[in-house]
Order: structure tokens, then C-alpha cells, then sequence
């Protein structure tokens, strides 16, 4: 499906296996066959009834069938431990394939790029770039070749169009490098932590590249900084609350009694934003909603997915919520 009109069906899971330290790779089988186009992924409903998306990395050959890595959170709030938890044969309630990231064919040439668990969006684009004979590169980061999903079966699948880069090896990426490589006709989709992303767009800015040529999706719980405890406050409502280190500030105001609109939970939307009053501590902003000068000021944050950082003290936000 191209137009995501939400379409909700039962799964049947069919294995799951370890793609790598702490990433399951799990395939689901559907009632119905679909094409899966690179980029897409799909919603599942977890056990508390809260949706989670999960991106593609294949679609079956009959297309009845798709193929998840997810790697398992230690601040997870319910998702990837539902997920790591399923076993063959269990039944769940998934969407057919939805995209928002799309790889457009006919490019001169490609760079991909993905952080970590990223390789899940980008694994698939770069078999279809494979497939159609393009001029594409793949460079896969990682802390460690262990920790790396489908690291084998990308060697194997891309050669010398494959660039690994792991930490522990000390052959960590060189933003400007990967950058300074690519030219005005050349398309870079990249898929992973928030530092990462960050510094390619400001190299891919300083470098005056084409805007359009730079696309990119992150994950809502890639922060720059570690989960923190926080305290809230929402003086015109009274409330005073805590948010745990594997909380959301969304659903830490909930329970205490904060009337919320939401819609993605992924920091994509931006229903859920709030207006900061004060803020001790550092806002870390990990939502893909506001522009960079909005960040910078502070004003408001998506409570969805976005945090606070101790800078020495306790860390504090006061909220006004109406």
C-alpha cells in the first residue's frame, strides 16, 4: 500500500530468531499479500493496546509475509519487550505495509547510511537498489560487530558496496568523509541515532548540498542524552509528577491527570507539544516535528518523545498546559 490508509489484519508469527546482541528478527505472516516497497513500515498493536512501528527489512516472496529486526530497549515502554517476547505461533494485530520514507528510483547515484538498528530501513532499499542496477554505496555503523543485525547476509548481498563501521575496531565513521564523497546529483537516505543524523545534515548544509537529495528518518527514543528522572510541573493545573527513566513525559502526565492530545507517539506530529514555562536542565529534543531554530529555543517540546537532562542539579520543567 502506497496511500497509508490504515488497514489493520491479524499476524501470525512464524519464527523469530537473533539477528544480533539484543535484536530479534522476527517474521510475521498476514492474511492477505501485499507489495512491500523499500522504506515502509508497519503499526503493531502491543499488549497494553498502545501501536508501536516497526520498519521493514523484507517482504516475503509471496508477499503474505514480512521480516522485522527490533532490538530490545532498556528503557523500552512496553514495545520491543512485547516484541521479543512473541513466539512462533503467536497471533497479533498488524497494519498492512505503510510508508513514510520513500526511496526514489532513478537517482544518479545513492549513499546509504544507517546507525545501529537503522539497517532495518535501509536493508531493503539497498536490495532494490541492488535489483535495479544502480550506482549505490550502503556504510552500516555500529559499536560492535556482535551488536551489528544482518551484518553477514549484507556482505554477502553487497560486496565491495558495503563499507562497514565499528567502534570497537576503530573504524569508526567520519561524517565529512561520507559527505564530502557526494556531489549535487547524489541522493543520501540515512537511518539512525540523532547524533548521527544531526551531523550529517549540518555537514550536508555546510556543504551547500541540494536539501531535497538529504533524506532521512530517526527514532523517537534516540536522544542526546541517557534517560534521566525528572520532575514536571503544571502550575495552572496543579500537577506535580515524576517521570522514570523508561517514562514518556506524555504518559507521566497522563496518570497524573493532564487532559493530552496525541496521535504518533514517535515525535512526528506534533499534537502533543507542550508550552515550557522553565526548564532546569537541558531540554533534549527527540522529535523530527520542530525545526532546528525551534529547538534551539526552547519554547515548547513534543511531551511524546522528548526529555530533560540533569546539567549538575535536579531537573525540572515546568509546563503550561491549558
Amino acid at each position: 500500500m502506497t496511500d497509508n490508509k490504515i488497514s489493520w489484519q491479524s499476524g501470525t508469527v512464524e519464527s523469530v530468531q537473533s539477528a544480533a546482541d539484543g535484536i530479534a528478527k522476527i517474521v510475521i505472516a498476514t492474511e492477505r499479500a501485499y507489495h512491500v516497497a523499500p522504506g515502509s513500515h508497519v503499526d503493531v498493536k502491543i499488549d497494553t493496546g498502545d501501536i508501536r512501528s516497526y520498519s521493514i527489512v523484507s517482504g516475503g516472496a509471496d508477499g503474505r509475509s514480512v521480516t522485522l529486526g527490533v532490538q530490545l530497549s532498556p528503557t523500552s515502554r512496553g514495545g520491543s519487550r512485547f516484541m521479543h517476547a512473541l513466539q512462533p505461533g503467536d497471533t497479533l494485530d498488524v497494519t498492512a505495509p505503510l510508508q513514510n520514507f520513500p526511496l526514489r528510483i532513478g537517482a544518479p547515484r545513492y549513499v546509504l547510511l544507517a546507525g545501529g538498528i537503522g539497517i532495518t530501513a535501509m536493508a531493503a532499499m539497498a536490495a532494490a537498489l541492488r535489483r535495479v542496477g544502480a550506482d549505490y554505496r550502503l556504510a552500516y555503523v555500529g559499536r560492535s560487530r556482535s551488536a551489528m543485525a544482518f551484518l553477514t547476509e549484507l556482505i554477502a548481498a553487497h560486496g565491495e558496496r558495503l563499507t562497514v563501521h565499528i567502534d570497537d575496531e576503530g573504524t569508526g565513521l567520519a561524517v565529512s568523509a561520507i559527505v564530502d564523497d557526494v556531489d549535487v546529483a547524489t541522493e543520501l537516505y540515512m537511518c539512525g541515532p540523532i547524533r548521527l543524523m544531526d551531523a550529517v545534515r549540518r555537514t550536508w548544509l555546510d556543504r551547500d548540498l541540494p536539501l531535497p537529495n538529504l533524506r532521512y528518518e530517526t527514532f523517537g527514543n534516540s536522544g542526546w542524552f541517557d534517560a534521566q528522572e525528572f520532575r514536571v510541573s503544571i502550575p495552572r493545573l496543579g500537577i506535580e509528577t515524576t517521570v522514570h527513566e523508561n517514562d514518556s513525559l506524555l504518559d507521566a502526565l497522563e496518570r497524573a491527570g493532564a487532559d493530552m492530545m496525541f496521535d504518533c507517539k514517535k515525535g512526528e506530529c506534533g499534537l502533543c507539544l507542550v508550552d515550557i514555562l522553565d526548564v532546569e536542565g537541558t531540554v533534549d529534543h527527540r522529535d523530527v516535528f520542530f525545526s532546528e531554530t525551534q529547538k534551539s529555543t526552547s519554547k515548547k517540546l513534543c511531551s511524546c518523545v522528548s526529555r530533560v537532562a540533569s546539567v549538575g542539579g535536579p531537573a525540572v520543567l515546568t509546563l503550561d498546559i491549558p
